[in-house]
């Protein structure tokens, strides 16, 4: 029987990180709950083993179920049939899985059903399970969108919907338009008031994953007249209530079990979600934050299934009298592979532990008044965590799509038949870089914590830490790019012309990318010596990005940028 989460002895490693002792203790309320639910923890110790058997569960229906399903579910896919979706048969038998395991509602409220999860851990599960099924991490994935309703709706609808939730009702959030993909302030889904309070939606949404779920959250524009996004709101919809149905299903390059839909809303009744006005600036942020975090982690969930069949693969096939792993150019390929694997789930895992923190803050602000230390520590971990966010997304997502692509070349021809995992796997990685915000949307919210400094605050405090003797050549490495870069930022923001800066941006944000990797790598070595071998492959290629960054910045005279225009 297989198990991916005991296979993986990574995945322990960053559930154990130290400060995940102080995340634990702050959202059990230091154990109290205890009190009340018979299956909470009484300790960290205790937590942790929660932690775990959960996981293992999910490791197991993963590697026994979902895993074995997912060439089926390709195959097959979704269709339409008046209106509504009916799933492949695979996917109704992966989905009837998680629902029996009590994996629905994991992060939310045990009051609600949930198993009270910090986000570190749930975004563990859904590496997990993006490594049995990228498409099927979707449609489990999307139970993200209950905290949207946890943070922002009224307590009726708390009780009402993240209940159905926490008991395996799918959801999804229905944002995109023909006319308005990443421009969301053009969104023109129209919501009326009625006189008993809820509210008529009608209008056409594209795009929309898992569009024939059983709760939507759905922005649309409240406010007759306006035209940006001051004028949207964000909205509840119950399928149980009827008015939208499905005109059809993409056909879509990959993640074929996932259905993308488009949806038709004609008089659909729903409930306003949090205050008027708000539905783009606070909570669709809010909410695509939380879905970026999680498109980070199906993008090492590929990487992760990318090595395991290119590792196997380079083992097995033999030519020339020997194994192909034992050739230099097949074995520096997969040692990148892993390199990168290991750098970006590092950095998700600190991502998630960020986030973990501020959002466990804000929840405790509901209840009482925090400290003034508290409150500071919320801001400082809020502002990580927002930084971080499109690098995780951002560069996990290119990496995935890169290890994707050297999986099939370590196959060779084979690669490209439908014979090997591979063909589904590259095809389903070329969305990670796409959805929930293109690769070139990350760097435009990772800039700022360039010139404001985020990053390269945060590099000097993984700096400062102390690390075993061994490991000092690499973080002296560290230091000298670390310069460089902040050389780089200097001579760009130097300049005031804002098309050079943006046309640097990539540059700078990619640097700060692979310098912070880099050192989490080094502290993860620090910690458990299986990781010193990615982290030098890993600085060798920082490294190297660092220099050419550095370099092309150097030499380029902002004027030149002019040469780069497409007429």
């Amino acid at each position: 029987m297989a198990n991916f989460y005991t296979d993986n002895p990574d995945l322990r490693h960053h559930l154990t990180h130290p400060l995940m002792e102080k995340i634990v203790a702050l959202k059990e309320r230091n154990y109290t709950d205890a009190e009340k639910f018979d299956y909470a923890p009484l300790d960290y110790a205790d937590a942790q083993d929660s932690y775990d058997k959960v996981l293992e569960i999910v490791g197991e229906i993963c590697g026994d179920i979902i895993a074995p399903n997912a060439e089926d579910v390709d195959h097959q896919g979704p269709r339409v049939e008046n209106g509504r979706v009916i799933y492949a048969d695979k996917t109704q038998e992966n989905l009837d899985a998680c629902r029996k395991a009590g994996l629905m509602g994991m992060a939310m409220p045990r009051r609600y059903g949930g198993l009270n999860f910090p986000i570190t851990p749930y975004i563990m599960a859904a590496d997990i399970v993006s490594r049995a099924d990228t498409g099927f991490e979707n449609l489990w994935g999307l139970q993200d969108c209950a905290e949207t309703i946890y943070e922002f709706a009224d307590e009726a609808q708390k009780e009402k919907f993240i209940t159905r939730v926490c008991q395996g009702e799918t959801m999804s959030m229905d944002l995109t338009e023909p006319d308005a993909g990443s421009d969301l302030q053009s969104v023109m889904l129209k919501a009326t008031e009625q006189p008993d309070g809820t509210w008529l939606l009608n209008g056409v949404k594209r795009f929309i994953t898992n569009g024939d779920s059983d709760i939507h959250l759905v922005l649309a524009r409240s406010e007759a007249g306006t035209k940006d996004g001051r004028g949207l709101s964000m909205f509840i919809y119950d399928k149980r209530d009827g008015g939208v149905n499905v005109r059809r299903i993409e056909n879509k390059m990959g993640i074929k079990g996932s259905p993308t839909c488009e949806l038709t809303y004609k008089n659909a009744k729903a409930v306003l979600c949090g205050s008027r006005r708000l539905g783009l600036i606070k909570y669709v942020m809010a909410l695509m934050n939380g879905a970026r975090l999680g498109i980070a982690a199906q993008s090492v969930g590929v990487s992760e299934l990318a090595y395991r069949e290119a590792l196997a693969y380079a083992r097995d096939r033999k030519q020339f009298g020997k194994a192909i792993i034992e050739f230099p150019a097949v074995y520096e390929m997969l040692s990148v592979m892993k390199a990168k694997l290991d750098a970006s789930r590092s950095l998700l895992y600190a991502c998630a532990r960020y986030v973990d923190i501020y959002k466990i803050y804000d929840d405790l602000a509901k209840d009482r008044s925090l400290t003034p230390e508290e409150r500071k520590e919320s801001k400082y971990y809020s502002r990580l965590a927002d930084a971080l966010t499109p690098l995780a997304k951002g560069m996990g997502s290119e990496y995935c799509n890169q290890n994707a692509y050297d999986c099939i070349q370590i196959h060779g021809g084979s690669g490209f038949m439908k014979d090997y995992a591979c063909e589904r796997l590259y095809r389903d990685a070329r969305i990670t870089s796409i959805y929930e915000g293109t690769t070139q949307l990350q760097v435009v919210a990772a800039i700022r914590h360039v010139t404001t400094g985020t990053y390269l605050n945060l590099i000097n405090e993984y700096n400062s830490e102390e690390i075993k003797p061994e490991l000092q050549s690499l973080k002296d490495r560290l230091v000298a790019m670390t310069e460089r870069y902040a050389k780089a930022v200097e001579a760009v923001t130097a300049v005031d012309d804002s098309a050079y800066g943006d046309f640097m941006a990539r540059r700078l944000v990619e640097m700060a990318g692979v310098i912070v990797m880099s050192y989490l790598l080094l502290l993860d070595a620090n910690r458990n010596e299986n990781f010193k071998r990615s982290a030098e492959i890993y600085t060798n290629l920082a490294e190297a990005e660092v220099c050419k960054h550095a370099d092309f910045i150097a030499n380029f005279k902002p004027a030149e940028v002019e040469i780069y225009k497409v007429n």
